[in-house]
C-alpha cells in the first residue's frame, strides 16, 4: 500500500473486491478498459449485489491515447454522493492502477479521503501457458460473476 496525497491507494485480489461490493452499497467499481473490451470480452456483473459498474476509458480506443477527461467524467458521475471505496479494474491491473492514482490525487486535492483500490490481475488476468487470458488469475478465473453483452 502507498499513499497518494492523503488518499490511500491499495491493491486487493478480485475476491476481496467482491466482498467489499457485496457488503457496502456505497462502494463503486470503475472499469477503465476500452469500449471494445467491454463489448467483446465482457465485464464484472454486479447485479447480484444490486450494483452496476461505471465504465470510463482510461486510454481511448483505438489509438490508446490518454483520456484527459477521465477524472472529471468520474467526478461528474459521482456527483455529491461520495463513495466509501473506489475499486478500479482493467484487463490485467496496470491501467486501473494508474487510474486509481490519478483519482486519488484529484480527491486529495478536493480534500476528500476515499480509498482508491486497484483490483490485482484485473478482469482477465495474466496469460496462461497457451497465451490465453481468463483462466490463470483475475476476476473471471476467480469464478466471480461476469457477463458479455
Amino acid at each position: 500500500m502507498s499513499k497518494s496525497g492523503s488518499t490511500l491507494v491499495s491493491e486487493i485480489l478480485p475476491q476481496a473486491a467482491w466482498e467489499i461490493l457485496s457488503n457496502d452499497s456505497r462502494a463503486l467499481m470503475i472499469d477503465v478498459r476500452t469500449r471494445p473490451e467491454w463489448g467483446f470480452v465482457g465485464g464484472p456483473d454486479l447485479s447480484e449485489v444490486e450494483q452496476t459498474v461505471t465504465q470510463i476509458e482510461w486510454l481511448a480506443y483505438p489509438d490508446m491515447s490518454p483520456n484527459l477527461a477521465f477524472v472529471r467524467t468520474l467526478m461528474d458521475s459521482i456527483g455529491g454522493n461520495v463513495p466509501s471505496h473506489l475499486l478500479f479494474i482493467c484487463r490485467s491491473g496496470a491501467r486501473s492502477l494508474s487510474a486509481a492514482y490519478a483519482v486519488a490525487d484529484a480527491l486529495s486535492a478536493e480534500g476528500l479521503d476515499v480509498p482508491c483500490i486497484n483490483v490485482v490481475n484485473g478482469f482477465e488476468g495474466d496469460c496462461d501457458a497457451q497465451g490465453r487470458r481468463g483462466a490463470l488469475n483475475g476476476w473471471k478465473a476467480s469464478g466471480l460473476p461476469w457477463r458479455q453483452t
